[in-house]
């Protein structure tokens, strides 16, 4: 790997952190950072498919109450890198997962620095000096940011002339290994998805769409186009729904309000 390419996947890593914590330009998605990481690497094609793949393993996870995920997103970038180093996807995939795994103490660890920066605020709330509150939220950054940039160091300057040595020197049935938890993974990712989703009502949907996907071939993007239609269709009910309820309901009140006037008067 170039200089510059360790430069921007770990800038790019620090970015991401701060990103998720303020703008939302969703630079933290696993999947837009796979494609980074590939546009970077010279390739995509791979850098989707890591990061896609990651992406499955979260979706509809969210961090509640400041509860900490694993770091898929410093994995897409990992992965990807010795992916493209190693000329392996299948390597990639299994050292991201890992990685985001294990990367989540160190999101652990930055909440826990940050809390330093936030006593700072109160402090200066206390005072009434509102630019040490303002220099206290930005410099809590710093711990998230941290929290990405050293492991990525770590791991792109040390760890990719030890995969690739490993991965020339690896036994067949190792890489077969890989192989077989790499086409394992996306449907991992995706049984997790099923798990979050109300199957039990909305069935059909998911019905539908594995016909269209194993049946009549349509690709994914098609399928997605079909699901938009979908719950765009269900939206649309449940809106036209609600608002023939409401009328209803301010005729229901309104003669309750009627009877209790004549109940008054009599």
């Amino acid at each position: 790997m170039e200089a510059w390419q360790i430069l921007l996947l770990t800038l790019y890593a620090a970015v991401s952190c701060w990103d998720h914590l303020c703008p939302m330009w969703y630079t933290w998605q696993p999947a837009i950072a796979g494609l980074f990481a590939g546009v970077v690497m010279g390739d995509m094609t791979t850098g989707l498919y890591i990061g896609g793949t990651l992406q499955l393993m979260v979706l509809g996870l969210g961090t509640f109450g400041g509860s900490s995920l694993p770091d898929y997103t410093s994995g897409a970038l990992i992965g990807t890198a010795f992916a493209v180093t190693s000329g392996s996807q299948e390597i990639g995939l299994a050292i991201a997962v890992p990685a985001g795994v294990l990367l989540v103490q160190l999101d652990v660890l930055a909440r826990f620095a940050n809390t330093y920066f936030q006593h700072l605020c109160e402090k200066a709330c206390e005072k009434h000096n509102w630019r040490m509150v303002q220099g206290g939220v930005v410099l809590g950054i710093i711990p998230w940011a941290l929290s990405r940039i050293v492991p990525m160091l770590a791991c792109l300057l040390l760890g990719q002339e030890v995969i690739a040595s490993a991965a020339a020197v690896a036994p067949q049935w190792l890489l077969n290994g890989f192989n077989f938890v790499g086409s394992l993974l996306p449907s991992v990712g995706l049984a997790i998805l099923l798990r979050y989703l109300p199957l039990s009502r909305y069935w059909m949907f998911a019905l539908l769409g594995f016909f269209l996907a194993a049946y009549l071939k349509v690709p994914i993007l098609g399928v997605a186009i079909v699901g938009l239609i979908a719950a765009a269709l269900k939206y649309y009910e449940l809106v036209n729904a609600s608002a023939q309820v409401a009328p209803a309901a301010a005729a229901v009140s309104t003669g309750s309000d009627i009877e209790g006037t004549i109940d008054d008067d009599e």
